[in-house]
């Protein structure tokens, strides 16, 4: 059976108990970190099951050795930052606009909630869309036309049947929260 692990670190890393920021994110950081206390709650979706995005565990961060290389371990070291974490989000293409244009409104409605919702989904706090067509688009389109420069036609009618709707139904249910 294929099986999925998705790990979530539910809690704050940091302690910001100093003034000490990181030169690269100007996140506070604090000279003594601990996992005491810090937990990580893991998620399964495995097929032919009924673990969809299921919590099946929590997970206590400890001080341990060298792992084994047959271990699964998560290494924290907050004095180290690479960048700032927005969140994690979906794509809303042609393609899925059109999928989702083409359900019941529950379904869209559960499927909404499904991936934005904190409580009774996965939770994502960002989208992104394509500009212009693109590999997942039923056809080819651009919104600059021929010839201008300056910009002063936007030609969106492609987008009306299917990614409008869906981008505002994204933003309706995200409003609600």
């Amino acid at each position: 059976m294929k099986r999925l692990l998705i790990v979530a670190v539910m809690i704050g890393l940091f302690s910001c108990s100093d003034n000490k920021e990181n030169e690269t994110s100007n996140m506070p950081v604090s000279p003594s970190f601990s996992a005491e206390g810090k937990r990580v709650i893991v998620y399964t979706t495995a097929d032919s099951t009924q673990y969809r995005l299921s919590a099946t565990d929590t997970l206590d961060f400890k001080e341990m050795g060298q792992p084994l290389e047959t271990q699964i371990c998560v290494f924290v070291d907050p004095a180290k930052t690479f960048q700032d974490f927005l969140g994690i989000g979906a794509a809303l293409t042609d393609a899925a606009a059109e999928t989702f244009a083409k359900l019941p409104k529950d379904k869209q409605q559960e499927l909404l909630q499904a991936y934005f919702d904190k409580q009774k989904g996965i939770g994502y706090t960002v989208a992104r869309t394509n500009i212009n067509s693109c590999d997942f688009s039923s056809d080819m389109y651009t919104y600059v036309s021929d010839g201008d420069k300056d910009l002063n036609y936007l030609p969106i009618n492609n987008n009306r049947k299917y990614k409008i709707p869906f981008i505002k139904e994204r933003i309706k249910t995200a409003g609600e929260k």
